[in-house]
């Protein structure tokens, strides 16, 4: 079969190394693809955005499946148009990516069928905004209502810090916000395979979304991450799974927009239960690697499974017993203004010592592997713990040459203190 992968992140980067590992993939496509992803895949030279442009490749060289990384294309029907000519995509419609698209379409789902969630208010109005602050108390948390990469979300301690979010939201023109009551408890996040009627658990993660160590600094979309997140038991996935994930499955079915693909939903694991904080409508990046460090199957099967609404034939997936932990590297300035143009050496080394680097934003110039985003690289590795696998990982950081380049040294550090 040949596959067609959408993206040019290090999640992508991540599924194109499991994919080439597939003995149902033949020859396995990635558009626009980036110098890592080009290891393992022929890179198309295709505009993602056209896409008449990508019917067109699919039906040229008889794609079998397309597989779609990033959340941007889904939101703006590539799925759709795709299967309109009757080729299998991993991916939503345009309708069912609203989930993530949209904040305010998800909370009102929420609250519609009964999925337990932060109580919340939406707003088009920065006078809006400000008059329902005496509805949550002292904290708060503020979202801009579209897609916005895991940086449009403000966690406010004080009424203060709020009032400062929401003037800085409505200063940049005008805007959809969510405002809501801040949850407490540990955060984790599940992800969840769907035929648009089966559902199956793909593991679970624990990310680092502040810029800074000990969580501190601005939201970034993702400092780091690690598999499988301990704090989510068996007992409390059930609940997810059950008042969460498939309440939500069996609305969009109901709606006739089915989900197909992978549901990543972020959890809070508050005293009565999990409640939903938000979710996203692919893999996490950089949950993406370390899932994919730990999945021990045939990935291109069980993908085009989905796709086909064939789910429930496919025996649970399987992971290995190993923790996996990653570790983003990210260019200078980042979340603001990222450094690009700084050289990178010693990936080699890096994967030398058994961790994999799944490159994100970087490009090939002048034979070398140079900066070209804000999170660069995510070294990736196992152990037979967390501090086993953050111990491996960081060796591997230790190993890379990249001087405009940071990244946090506590990843893991919840499950390891």
């Amino acid at each position: 079969m040949n596959i067609l992968l959408v993206g040019s992140g290090g999640r992508e980067h991540a599924l194109a190394w499991r994919l080439a590992q597939s003995p149902t993939t033949d020859t396995l496509f990635a558009a626009p693809g980036n110098p890592g992803i080009a290891q393992h895949a022929r890179i198309a030279e295709l505009d993602v955005d056209d896409h008449r442009a990508v019917i067109d490749f699919v039906r040229r060289h008889q794609i079998g499946l397309v597989v779609i990384g990033p959340e941007a294309p889904l939101v703006k029907g590539l799925a759709d148009n795709i299967r309109a000519i009757g080729v299998p995509v991993f991916g939503p419609g345009r309708e069912a990516a609203r989930l993530e698209g949209s904040k305010g379409f998800t909370k009102d789902l929420c609250a519609r069928v009964g999925i337990p969630t932060a109580r919340y208010f939406r707003t088009t109005t920065r006078d809006g905004a400000l008059a329902c602050l005496d509805d949550f108390g002292e904290a708060c948390v503020i979202k801009a209502d579209g897609l916005a990469a895991g940086k449009g979300v403000v966690v406010a301690a004080t009424r203060a810090e709020a009032e400062a979010a929401i003037r800085d939201l409505y200063a940049q023109g005008p805007v959809e916000a969510v405002i809501e009551e801040r949850l407490e408890g540990p955060e984790a996040s599940l992800f969840v395979l769907s035929d648009g009627t089966s559902i199956a658990s793909f593991g679970s993660a624990q990310d680092h979304k502040r810029v800074g160590e000990g969580d501190t600094g601005p939201n970034t979309g993702g400092m780091g991450a690690y598999s499988p997140a301990h704090e989510l038991t068996p007992e409390l996935e059930q609940r997810a799974l059950g008042e969460i994930v498939r309440p939500t499955i069996d609305a969009l079915a109901a709606a006739g927009t089915p989900y197909v693909g992978v549901l990543y939903a972020g959890l809070m694991l508050t005293a009565d239960g999990p409640k939903l904080i938000e979710y996203n409508v692919r893999f996490g990046d950089p949950e993406c690697q370390v899932l994919m460090a730990r999945y021990d199957g045939d990935l291109a099967a069980l993908l085009l499974a989905v796709a086909a609404g064939r789910l429930a034939d496919e025996p649970a997936p399987e992971f290995r017993d190993e923790a996996a932990l990653t570790v983003v590297m990210a260019a200078r300035g980042y979340p603001g203004t990222p450094e690009t143009g700084g050289a990178i050496h010693g990936i080699d080394a890096a994967e030398a010592t058994g961790a994999v680097v799944f490159q994100a934003g970087t490009a090939a110039r002048d034979g070398a592997i140079v900066a070209a985003g804000g999170r660069v690289l995510a070294v990736t590795a196992t152990g037979a713990d967390v501090a086993a696998a953050q111990e491996a990982a960081y060796h591997a950081v230790d190993a890379i040459d990249f001087p405009t380049g940071f990244c946090r040294r506590d990843i893991g550090w919840r499950a390891t203190r």
